[in-house]
């Protein structure tokens, strides 16, 4: 899926609402008329993109940008404003967006004035009948001075945020249906939103979407908070229309082409490059799993059973400029995004699906909460959940979490077939240890491999702890799980470090 746009499937319909005059609206109308929509049979979006515009090139449709003098409520100085994103390309039908004032709602019109389209020759009298494919929030929260761009809907159910200092990495989506299964994948899309007025000194912005697609309908509201770490609490209430296989709950989608501890055989003078170094699971029970990614030559699908989840995220932990010498793209300034979900989600799965890419243009990870019971046709499941899009407050655990693992030999004076991994820890519980403390890890591994040699010593470049692992697989053409985490006597000191070590 190329990253840049977000979703090559971004057909979007209009879903008709009689609006001037309304009474107040908010989430509980949205969830009506998801219900309703539900007992329909599905209409595929109806495409309405003029030739010219379907047939750009993908430089093309970036010479169509929006003038930002023309943002929704600048004129009003408000905190917080609106601009948009003009159709063509792959977004090839409207998303209707109306805004909530006054208890009363009203569209906001397409107007192709609103728009520079640069180099491009296009016939004004194709340009009339258009909608927008999307939107953008900005709120200033890097200087008071200046509204930075803080969350964008454009795509299907896409979207994503980010807070202080930070730049656009991975992606959010209202949900996942059948991801990684042989069936295919279904791509719900968010056809209408609703977007609240602000307060004149108002931190924080509601918006309501509509969600459609064959088999499932939804109503979602988005509260905002942009700052340091930009939170959005996000409420949804699902139908069904027919049985789905797969409900991916919370979904985030990122990228990884490779990093310390997978290097492709690729010339690059870059250290890593990834978005996310890392799925992060906080379980029911207290436990927190850490998993580095990778990027297999196969599609690798695993995850981990947890009951009543109490967090699970992708995530950046690596901030050093020098792990990635990148002076463009600067993934030590991507996000990581932490889902907390509401209530009780009962027994189900985090899974992390994971995808062979070539290159850095493709968003190749994806991670989401998967129910043991899905919801049956006709019945509501109601989901509440909040969003941390984050940089140096990532969530940790509270002991002590993996820094880095690393993957190769140093010197061997005979050189074997066998593998090595380093993996770095830190974190409080480390740094509180007495002096004379010699923790050790604790190390499993699954049947298709052997451990050879396990050493664990101090770190005296971090304060942390590092262990060294020397193993053998079996077959070379099945994947390996290794668990590992540190302990003192009896006494864990870190997160649970959980590998997988794809077939070659």
């Amino acid at each position: 899926m190329p990253r840049r746009l977000l979703a090559a499937t971004a057909a979007i319909a209009v879903f008709a609402l009689p609006t001037q005059g309304a009474l107040a609206f908010g989430f509980a109308e949205v969830a009506a008329k998801a219900k309703t929509l539900a007992a329909a049979s599905y209409v595929k979006p109806a495409k309405n993109l003029p030739r010219s515009l379907e047939t750009l090139t993908y430089d093309q449709y970036r010479d169509i940008r929006f003038n930002p003098e023309k943002s929704h409520w600048r004129n009003a100085k408000l905190p917080f404003e609106l601009a948009f994103f003009h159709q063509g390309l792959f977004f090839e039908s409207p998303v209707r967006i109306n805004e909530i004032s006054n208890k009363t709602v009203h569209e906001i019109r397409f107007d192709p004035k609103l728009f520079n389209y640069g180099a491009n020759d296009l016939n004004p009298k194709e340009l009339v009948n258009l909608g927008f494919a999307g939107f953008r929030v900005h709120y200033p929260i890097n200087t008071n001075k200046y509204k930075d761009e803080v969350l964008v809907f454009l795509g299907a159910s896409y979207f994503r945020a980010i807070g202080k200092g930070q730049l656009y990495g991975l992606s959010a989506r209202g949900l996942a249906i059948d991801t990684a299964l042989t069936s295919g994948e279904e791509f719900p899309q968010f056809v209408e939103f609703w977007v609240e007025r602000p307060d004149p000194k108002a931190k924080q912005l509601t918006i309501y979407a509509l969600l459609d697609s064959r088999r499932v309908t939804g109503a979602y509201q988005f509260v905002i908070r942009p700052g340091t770490d930009t939170v959005v609490d996000v409420k949804a209430e699902l139908f069904l229309r027919e049985n789905v296989s797969k409900l991916g709950i919370a979904p985030l989608t990122s990228m990884f082409f490779f990093g310390e501890n997978h290097r492709p055989n690729v010339d690059d003078y870059r250290p890593e490059v990834h978005d996310s170094d890392g799925l992060s699971v906080q379980s029911g029970t207290g436990e927190w799993i850490w998993r580095p990614l990778v990027n297999p030559k196969r599609l690798l699908i695993t995850s981990f059973a947890v009951n009543n989840p109490q967090g699970f995220g992708l995530m950046q932990r690596d901030r050093e400029f020098s792990s990635y010498e990148d002076l463009e793209a600067h993934y030590q300034r991507r996000p990581s995004a932490w889902i907390e979900p509401r209530g009780n989600w009962g027994p189900g799965r985090v899974e992390l699906v994971q995808i062979p890419t070539p290159d850095e243009t493709n968003d190749n990870v994806v991670a989401y909460w998967v129910p043991d019971v899905p919801p049956k046709p006709g019945a509501a499941l109601d989901l509440e959940y909040r969003m941390y899009w984050q940089k140096d407050t990532d969530k940790r655990p509270p002991l002590s979490w993996v820094t880095q693992t690393r993957r190769g030999h140093g010197y061997l004076r005979k050189p074997d077939d066998s593998i090595a991994l380093f993996i770095d820890f830190e974190g409080p519980a480390l740094k509180k240890l007495e002096n004379g403390a010699k923790p050790e890890a604790s190390i499993t591994v699954d049947g298709n491999a052997k451990v050879l040699e396990t050493n664990t010593y101090f770190n005296d470049m971090t304060g942390g702890w590092r262990t060294a692992i020397r193993f053998k697989r079996n077959d070379d053409k099945k994947p390996v799980e290794l668990r590992g985490f540190l302990r003192n006597n009896n006494t864990t000191l870190s997160e649970t470090w959980s590998y997988i070590l794809p077939p070659d």
